[in-house]
């Protein structure tokens, strides 16, 4: 069970306050099967990072992890949603809405944004999930190397091995955001020169401190905004190879 301390050390420090008694008997009472609650306790607490991307309530986030735990136990997109919300769907059959009308609401919520951030938190190497069969594989292509009556099947067997078993190479991954020198830096360099090179400068000392400054103001806001770039496409590569 979870404990408000619990959950106040998982939340950011924007929501340490959500952290109450209310909460964590919601999140401990999520279900009535022991397994099944268990597992969405440890998702919420193993999720909460994604709750610093945007303003999300932690009553939204505690019922699309609920959401998302049922996803990740094999459920289809609508079974999830009825199991994780129960009322919500029993409402939505006594308004008379149909299967159709139902997967559309269901169709919607699953392709909301914080559903989307706790999935992408979620997501497995593929090579992860098929390490049996990698190691099956190995196998087969062991014995074929060494039973084999054909020499060429031997052959190709102990190089698939060498290939597939060497030592994986260290690579290191590269943002190109832009190379080319934003306008602004250019002007401030040019600015910088020019001071260095004039003691005496035709501008008042106040009014050519004050065009520093604002250089500098356009310099520091153009950075902030390509790392950020940046940060993105970091994100989008891990994600797409994580797939």
């Amino acid at each position: 069970m979870l404990t408000t301390t619990d959950i106040a050390d998982a939340l950011p420090k924007h929501l340490k306050t959500a952290a109450t008694q209310d909460l964590a008997d919601r999140v401990n009472t999520i279900s009535t099967d022991s397994e099944v609650a268990q597992n969405i306790r440890e998702n919420f607490i193993s999720y909460t990072g994604v709750l610093t991307e945007g303003k999300f309530r932690t009553e939204d986030y505690l019922n699309a992890v609920s959401y998302v735990s049922y996803k990740l136990m094999g459920h289809t997109n609508q079974e999830s949603y009825r199991r994780a919300f129960p009322q919500r769907y029993q409402n939505l059959i006594a308004k008379g809405m149909t299967e159709k009308d139902i997967s559309a609401y269901v169709a919607a919520y699953h392709k909301g944004k914080l559903v989307n951030l706790i999935m992408e938190q979620t997501l497995v190497p593929v090579w992860v999930l098929n390490q049996d069969y990698y190691q099956k594989a190995i196998n087969v292509q062991a014995k074929l190397m060494l039973d084999a009556n054909s020499e060429k099947v031997r052959r190709e067997a102990a190089n698939s091995l060498l290939t597939n078993l060497k030592k994986p190479e260290t690579k290191q991954i590269e943002l190109s955001v832009s190379q080319a020198e934003p306008e602004g830096m250019r002007e401030l360099n040019a600015m910088l020169t020019s001071m260095a090179q004039q003691q005496h400068a035709y501008d008042p000392p106040s009014h050519a401190f004050s065009r520093l400054a604002a250089l500098y103001t356009g310099a520091a806001r153009w950075l902030k905004a390509h790392i950020r770039i940046a940060k993105r496409q970091h994100r989008l590569y891990v994600i797409k190879h994580m797939r």
